[in-house]
């Protein structure tokens, strides 16, 4: 089981489409505070479901999403390499070839 947390989308596009919805429920209750008062507020939290978090997890999902299929990440005695996917499997059986 994977301890790290998960905030990749299936997709970039959807992934981007959540951002501009976070962004801009953050933006407009911001901007919709004269007009409509405090209660304009209320409209921000509502960007943590688009965020899965906040904007800071957000930005990490879209690394992850990104990089899902093409980086991989090995641990091998406690050292830990990210390498492309395929690469690193054919790297470490040339170094255990190496080694023996």
């Amino acid at each position: 089981m994977n301890s790290t947390p998960d905030y990749a989308s299936r997709s970039v596009l959807r992934h981007l489409v959540r951002g501009v919805v976070g962004f801009g429920l953050i933006v407009g209750a911001i901007a919709l505070v004269p007009v409509w008062g405090p209660a304009a507020l209320l409209a921000a939290p509502l960007s943590l479901i688009a965020f899965r978090g906040c904007p800071t997890c957000w930005m990490v999902g879209l690394a992850q999403t990104v990089s899902r299929g093409r980086l991989e990440r090995r641990c091998v005695d406690g050292v830990c390499t990210l390498t492309a996917a395929g690469a690193g499997a054919e790297r470490h059986r040339n170094t255990e070839n190496s080694i023996m």
